[in-house]
């Protein structure tokens, strides 16, 4: 039995193919496209065409590697990035362009929600979360009220994981964990919030596929897909998910006490939770996962971005920048660097920029910025983590995935600033893999839950485990006090 496993995102598309029994990982095939360009500032768009063409293709590779082995393909599971516009008329043809989870050109209708909804308070007690500007509702809204030509021509509302599910399988319907990235789902419920929807526009409930379970069959490939592939009959779609979701499936994470950090250009940090983790600051996104159970999120915009600014700013490869890190102890001598090159998200800092605090002569060196800099985007994340225990989760070790994590110096400094043992995983493929796993399990043919696929499918690369050193992390938790206190006094005076 084999499966493919499919992860779009903003930049390329990656397909998987899984064997069942093991878990290997015998083919992959990746396609990349780009941003629709000219468009105004804050704007980012993508046409949907280009997902379907890339899913297409890398399927089509893997098969090709695979050779006669084919026939053995049972199902497969789809991970897309979360939060994007999708639109379709009434022949089910694509209308605009998708507005993506990173385009924050929908901060005035945010507004809007929140002076009708009693601000963020209201909204998070309503249906679970604030509404931001890369949630899917502002997106809707801004759509009637900036082309409405185009909203009076709307018949369906998907997320881009929904229409890549639709497009194989001509089925449309929304699973948990996505939907709940659209800031309309009551998350605690798991079902539309009907005055949310209302206050788009009363035609928006009818947009809106159907909610279901995360462990459910989407659908069966379709027949001239099938065909055209050389599949066997019967092959399934699964549900699918956001690419956090699919991720947290990926890296294991699908039981209490494991967390996944992502150390990406930006940060993720996300973990399993029984019931829902509510955050009355509006911090933590309080998200449901891929199991029909929960995923509490904090994502941070520097991480990776952080360290390669230090590192084009001196001249440094990689090792370079590894050695200098390594060569200043821990705290950097006094130096703080807060980390909002970028903005921020967490904390919500949309006009944010970066800090270095306590400079003196003898830590005004280049290594003593590199590391003031890779140790304040970690406890930007380590923030997100502190807001997690105080919100009841509990962690008990930390799974590291992004280009960060392949820093030996960074893995330890995560592991002092969270406090918990990190490691990497045997596999970078972690939402492909997620995808494949969820596959696997709706499909019936491997036994055993998606707990014990996760078992065994998921590999957890020991030779990266780093243990946190208990003197360095009492220093990083008075580290982390220091750097919100600065960011809170920079911040009341506006300069943040």
């Amino acid at each position: 039995m084999l499966f493919l496993g499919i992860d779009s995102g903003t930049q390329s598309t990656k397909c998987v193919v899984v064997d069942g029994t093991s878990g290997q990982i015998l083919a992959s095939a990746v396609e990349s496209y780009g941003l629709l360009e000219g468009l105004p500032p804050g704007h980012l768009e993508q046409d949907p065409a280009s997902w379907t063409r890339a899913l297409d293709s890398t399927v089509e590779a893997c098969l090709s590697s695979i050779g006669e082995r084919r026939g053995e393909i049972k199902g497969i599971g789809v991970s897309g990035q979360q939060h994007g516009l999708v639109v379709l008329d009434a022949n089910d043809e694509i209308i605009r362009p998708a507005k993506l989870w990173c385009d924050t050109s929908t901060a005035q209708q945010c507004d809007q929600f929140a002076a009708a909804f009693s601000g963020h308070p209201g909204l998070i007690q309503r249906a679970g979360n604030a509404m931001l500007p890369g949630y899917t509702a502002p997106k809707i809204l801004w759509l009637k009220q900036n082309e409405p030509d185009h909203f009076a021509r709307t018949r369906t509302v998907l997320l881009p994981h929904d229409y890549l599910n639709f497009h194989p399988t001509g089925v449309k319907r929304m699973e948990f964990g996505d939907a709940s990235g659209t800031g309309l789902l009551n998350v605690r419920k798991r079902h539309w919030d009907t005055e949310l929807c209302d206050f788009i526009d009363p035609r928006v409930r009818e947009m809106l596929p159907d909610t279901g379970s995360s462990l459910s069959v989407h659908g069966e490939l379709r027949e001239d897909l099938r065909a055209a592939w050389g599949l066997p009959q019967g092959v399934v779609v699964s549900a699918g998910g956001g690419d956090n979701m699919m991720g947290a499936i990926g890296t294991g994470n699908v039981t209490p006490g494991v967390v996944t950090a992502s150390f990406g250009t930006s940060g993720t940090l996300y973990s399993c939770a029984a019931e829902p983790v509510i955050d009355p600051n509006g911090e933590v996104a309080a998200f449901c996962d891929s199991t029909d159970h929960w995923l509490p999120l904090v994502c941070t915009m520097n991480v990776t971005v952080i360290t390669e600014q230090v590192r084009g700013l001196f001249g440094w490869s990689h090792q370079d920048l590894e050695a200098a890190v390594a060569s200043i102890p821990a705290g950097a001598d006094g130096l703080t660097f807060l980390p909002y090159l970028t903005g921020e998200r967490t904390p919500n800092l949309p006009n944010g920029a970066g800090v270095l605090h306590g400079l003196n002569p003898g830590n005004m060196t280049p290594a003593h910025i590199a590391r003031a800099a890779m140790e304040g985007a970690t406890l930007g994340l380590a923030y997100g983590l502190r807001r997690f225990r105080e919100l009841g989760v509990q962690p008990t070790e930390i799974r590291l995935t992004g280009g960060g994590s392949k820093s030996r110096i960074w893995r330890q400094i995560a592991a002092d600033a969270f406090g918990v043992p990190v490691v990497c995983l045997s596999t970078a493929e972690g939402a492909a893999l997620g995808s494949a796993i969820q596959a696997a399990h709706a499909s019936g043919s491997v036994p055993g839950s998606l707990t014990d696929l996760c078992a065994r499918w998921v590999a957890l690369d020991e030779t990266t485990r780093c243990a946190p050193d208990a003197g360095h992390a009492t220093l990083y938790a008075e580290q982390l006090d220091r750097q919100l206190a600065l960011t809170g006094t920079l911040r009341g005076a506006s300069y943040l």
